[in-house]
């Protein structure tokens, strides 16, 4: 049987198509080592006839591109108009993943719709759907979206998060409700859905973005954020146990403080931001690529046996355990 191998070159308007038998694998492997050495992409197919443009220097072949290592793959990361939320649509985008980009507001469709724009320009299909995660009625209504306009969710990422900074003594009820809604039960509520067709396919990966909060006090002023963290983070585990046997493997990703729009306010004071840098091993903040190049990781089908597992980007943080007040002997 023939095969045909269809490269693109960046510096070359053309496309050029190859044939093969299928012994000829040396030659194909020495094609294909050129054409990524000149900046270009290829795929293999038992046919070219089906190819088509899926963007400036990609092809599809029916459901299959060689794009990254989640070609394909339906994704969903709520409240990903900005922020880590942003970064890790735009990382799973570029490893050819479909992505779905949940936000709460119409004030923040602006942003998704940027967001959309960016993870399109890697040639894949995206879209924006609006739903306050912590609402049941409005999770449904958002999974029905995804399904009807990109397929089935094999990726959930779950985001989305808040941190109202209150001491303990002001915490009002509604902060709690509004803190435990956003982080814990949005959690629950998308992965129980997620996991209704991963369960059928026998196929899922669901992360959840957490925080270094999930093991230690990292603040004495949001005891309401770290205690939802640490729920989170329980939940995490539980469901690895409960959907492992169905080949759906449930992880988390562990941010210390990332330089985002979250954190614009705290971080403003240099002093604040001084303290932060100091206290991290590293001597430096997190970025939000570095919190999706985790998830694309965990995502990925090189994370198949990891399971119940949160992986901290903290640059050590939460290994030294110490606040950033602390101050470490030199």
């Amino acid at each position: 049987m023939m095969q045909s191998i269809i490269l693109y070159n960046r510096t070359l308007p053309e496309r050029n198509t190859e044939r093969f038998e299928r012994s000829h694998s040396m030659k194909i492997i020495r094609v294909l080592i050129e054409t990524f050495s000149a900046g270009g992409f290829a795929a293999l197919t038992e046919d070219a006839s089906d190819m088509e443009p899926l963007s400036g220097d990609l092809f599809k072949f029916g459901r299959k591109s060689f794009m990254g290592r989640l070609a394909n793959r339906v994704a969903l990361v709520t409240g990903a108009s900005r922020g880590i939320g942003e970064a890790i649509a735009i990382r799973l985008a570029e490893e050819g993943a479909h992505v779905a980009i949940n936000y709460t507001s119409e004030r923040s469709r602006p942003l998704a719709e940027k967001v959309k724009e960016q993870a399109e320009s890697h040639g894949v299909k995206a879209i924006v759907v609006q739903a306050d995660v912590g609402n049941k009625g409005q999770v449904a209504t958002m999974f029905n979206q995804v399904k009807e306009q990109l397929g089935d969710v094999e990726i959930l990422v779950n985001n989305a998060g808040i941190a109202p900074f209150e001491p303990f003594m002001q915490v009002t009820e509604e902060t709690w409700d509004r803190t435990y809604n956003t982080n814990v039960k949005s959690v629950f509520l998308a992965s129980q859905l997620a996991a209704q067709s991963m369960i059928e396919k026998r196929y899922g990966k669901i992360i959840n973005v957490l925080s270094t909060a999930s093991l230690m006090v990292t603040s004495p002023v949001i005891p309401h954020y770290q205690s939802s963290k640490a729920a989170a983070h329980m939940l995490t585990k539980g469901m690895a146990i409960e959907l492992g046997k169905y080949n759906i493997n449930v992880n988390a990703v562990g941010p210390s403080t990332v330089d985002t729009d979250m954190c614009t306010d705290f971080l403003a004071d240099p002093a604040i931001r001084a303290k932060e840098v100091e206290a991290n091993p590293m001597k430096r903040l997190g970025t939000a690529r570095q919190i999706g190049d985790a998830v694309v990781f965990l995502a990925s089908e090189e994370a198949m046996q990891v399971n119940g597992h949160l992986l901290m980007v903290d640059g050590g943080l939460t290994v030294k355990a110490a606040q950033p007040d602390d101050h470490m002997e030199r």
